[in-house]
């Protein structure tokens, strides 16, 4: 059992390293990083913060398959080197590739990563004049937790709640869901492969 996990997790970081070789902001190895399986980890790690972003800890450490103390030290050392950095967001701490997105977009992607905030956006993108009920019916929740995720997104200036639900920022939520929609789920997925239907050309 050990033996099958340790080649499943050998296998995902060489994927995740394969995308990390080639990424941009790849800088040279440290100098105390001699052994094999600490620089593939760390090129993993390159590969994986860029096609995920704002991923949480638990998330990018359960799927590149490291322990906690593992991810905890790949993830302290490419902080230090300038190739990822990490904001705190409520409970989760969330990793991005190094200057590549502002504030605004890493609010969005830490809210496009939960799974109710996502579903609304989502939803309002498709119909602007969705109401609570509506959301609730499409997401299949209680109307207290659309009410609950509303208020979130709300201070995290992604929704307007004046006269209804509206999104404040959906060009900016557009792109980032179509961009990373393979690191959401399948609903993403469909959205994206519908999303050219959602855009109005007005020239």
């Amino acid at each position: 059992m050990t033996e099958g996990f340790d080649g499943q997790k050998r296998e995902t970081l060489r994927r995740f390293a394969a995308v990390g070789a080639a990424a941009p902001f790849v800088g040279v190895a440290s100098a105390d990083d001699g052994a094999e399986d600490a620089n593939e980890t760390r090129k993993a790690i390159r590969g994986y913060v860029p096609t995920t972003p704002g991923a949480h800890f638990s998330k990018l450490r359960d799927d590149l398959r490291l322990g906690t103390g593992e991810a905890q030290y790949h993830l302290r050392k490419l902080e230090e080197e300038g190739a990822i950095e990490s904001v705190k967001d409520a409970d989760y701490r969330r990793f991005f590739p190094a200057g590549r997105f502002d504030e605004t977009d890493k609010r969005a992607l830490g809210y496009l990563r939960r799974e109710t905030p996502r579903g609304m956006i989502l939803a309002l993108l498709r119909d602007p004049d969705a109401t609570g009920a509506d959301l609730a019916s499409a997401l299949d929740v209680s109307r207290p937790t659309i009410s609950a995720a509303a208020a979130d997104l709300e201070g995290a200036g992604l929704l307007d709640r004046t006269g209804g639900y509206a999104l404040t920022e959906p060009e900016r939520l557009l792109t980032l869901v179509v961009r990373y929609a393979d690191s959401f789920d399948a609903q993403a997925v469909a959205f994206a492969d519908d999303a050219a239907s959602l855009v109005a050309y007005d020239p």
